[in-house]
């Protein structure tokens, strides 16, 4: 009888050891494939922003295309068309345009 107990509590923390191992395959496979891609993003996003300059064409988050008339340090004016400007945040730029 004590035998038995013995191999019920090996094979148990065999069964254990596999749900540990399951658990980390599916963390790893949650951060390789949503987390990971996610940081990159914001990375090249930051990057854009602290590049934007004077003269940029660029598209806000709400899909306006604008040049960029004057920057500062979190905002952004940007020149609609002659005479007509509009200030956003620096984050309401989604991407800039290759002219």
């Amino acid at each position: 009888m004590t035998l038995s107990i013995l191999l019920q509590a090996a094979g148990g923390s065999q069964a254990m050891i596999y749900q540990v191992v399951m658990w980390v395959g599916i963390i790893g496979v949650f951060y390789f494939f949503m987390i990971r891609p996610q940081q990159k993003k914001q990375k090249e996003l930051k990057t854009l922003l602290s590049a934007i300059k004077k003269g940029d064409q660029i598209v806000t988050i709400g899909g306006i295309h604008a040049r960029v008339y004057a920057v500062e340090e979190t905002l952004v004016t940007l020149e609609l068309d002659k005479g007509v400007k509009l200030t956003v945040d620096k984050s309401a730029i989604a991407r800039t345009i290759a002219e």
